[in-house]
């Protein structure tokens, strides 16, 4: 947040509402949702257990606030400026302090949060969350009455109906009265899905039992166009839409001048996943959501072997956009997982600048890695499996041929493991190399360390490593 910025508080009324959406909400989707027209944006859904052991910290390279795992590097939360005033975080969580302990974390980068109590996922079930906790109002209540006395945003609650239109009354009268600022309501129960049709009459109901926003869900099948969004509203007599799966299809939808071709929203949502360094794997999911039954064509086919951005970004001509972009960022001192390593991680209030390359790092409970010896030649190199089409173009057989073939000693390989993250050191003809990006598994690690070998011994070039992601 920026100093000084006046913080407006949160309506919900008249708004189009971009809803959550498991791996879709994330910052390139919400952006370019607000971009076409939406007036507030949620998150997907996240679990309050994973946000805990998160670290905030501010990203001045790619002008970010990121909520950081301390135990692997992931990115839970990237937030920015330009959705200050818009984004809602969706949480899902079963316990009340653990809620509070997460608004206490975020709510000074948000504009409000929102319990999750309509998913019907065996997941979220099973932990006590989503529409598990219709099922128990008293619980359910506590966690909202500890948040709304206890956070300065506004809170809300997000639900699905219940069989009966009395008993679902009830509930939301007794959520209403926990003082949250706005419910949202899938007019479908726990056991109904998209195929099945939404019940607009128990929202009309709803909003005469109430006093505060209610917000009509549930309504995308029939959404072709931005007006069908308002129709739905006006349906349900509903104070504000959320839009979820026609948003997932194609997110111009909140075009006001209608919707945008389909390449066009994958290009700009594409420059918005460069710049914001959204992960791949997240990216390359989202635009399969777009590309639908066309991931069968030649060109989403040749889609769907690409693992990096770059890789992406070829297809649709933007090749060269982001190998300039990936370039500037990491000047700027943006290396995304390449700065975990076991027992540290940015402080909270230490800038990533370009001033403050020799970043400050804040001592957690898991000891931090062993200092490498002197002679250890490290480089910022991450091995992407995708990059190798088969087993013989892996670094280590590379590494291992090349040894053969020159008549000298196979390489060595000795490998560190703190927590859940593994440091290889791979020793050839001599000398010792390893990689700064620790990784999830002791083969990734080597692997690693046997591709700064092979850069050393001019076996790959860096500029092939770059146009690959691997640095």
């Amino acid at each position: 947040m920026t100093v000084g910025e006046k913080i407006i508080p949160l309506d919900y009324r008249n708004k189009v509402i971009m809803a959550p959406m498991v791996r879709v909400g994330t910052l390139p989707m919400r952006l370019l949702a607000l971009e076409f027209g939406a007036d507030i944006v949620y998150t997907e859904e996240l679990i309050d257990l994973k946000l805990m052991r998160c670290k905030r910290r501010v990203n001045a390279a790619l002008g970010t606030v990121d909520f950081v795992d301390r135990s692997d590097g992931t990115i839970v939360f990237r937030t920015c400026s330009s959705e200050r005033q818009k984004v809602v975080l969706q949480l899902g969580t079963s316990d009340a302090e653990r809620a509070l302990s997460v608004g206490k974390l975020v709510e000074h980068d948000i504009a409000g949060l929102d319990v999750n109590m309509g998913c019907p996922k065996e997941f979220s079930i099973k932990g006590g969350m989503g529409v598990a906790l219709l099922g128990q109002p008293e619980k359910a209540e506590k966690i909202l009455t500890t948040l709304c006395q206890n956070l300065s945003i506004p809170v809300t609650c997000k639900i699905r109906i219940l069989p009966d239109i009395n008993d679902t009354i009830r509930l939301v009268q007794r959520f209403a009265s926990t003082g949250i600022a706005a419910i949202a309501v899938h007019a479908r129960t726990r056991d109904e899905r998209p195929q099945h049709a939404p019940h607009p009459d128990f929202i009309r109901e709803i909003t005469k039992a109430i006093s505060i926003p209610v917000i009509a869900n549930g309504g995308s099948k029939e959404f072709q166009k931005y007006e069908d969004l308002l129709s739905f509203r006006s349906k349900c007599d509903a104070s504000s839409v959320m839009v979820a799966r026609a948003a997932q299809l194609n997110v111009s939808i909140f075009r006001k001048d209608g919707m945008l071709p389909m390449d066009d929203i994958i290009v700009k949502y594409l420059k918005l996943s460069v710049d914001y360094d959204n992960a791949a794997h997240n990216t390359k999911y989202c635009v399969q959501n777009i590309l639908k039954e066309l991931q069968e064509t030649p060109r989403g086919k040749q889609f769907l072997q690409c693992q990096t951005l770059q890789q992406m970004c070829e297809i649709w001509s933007l090749g060269d956009y982001c190998y300039r972009k990936q370039l500037d960022l990491r000047e700027r001192g943006n290396l995304g997982r390449r700065e975990v390593a076991p027992g540290v991680i940015p402080d909270d209030d230490e800038d990533d600048t370009e001033e403050g390359t020799k970043i400050k790092r804040a001592k957690l409970e898991t000891p931090p890695p062993p200092p490498l010896d002197a002679d250890v030649i490290q480089q910022n190199i991450a091995f992407l499996r995708s990059n190798y089409n088969s087993d013989t173009q892996l670094p280590k057989t590379m590494l291992y041929t090349y040894a053969g073939r020159k008549s000298k000693e196979i390489p060595r390989y000795e490998t560190q493991r703190i927590d859940k993250l593994f440091r290889a050191i791979c020793t050839f003809d001599g000398k010792r190399y390893t990689s700064s990006f620790w990784e999830k598994n002791k083969k990734q690690a080597e692997q690693g360390a046997a591709l700064v070998c092979l850069l050393n011994i001019g076996i790959v070039t860096e500029e092939e490593l770059i146009k690959n992601g691997s640095i």
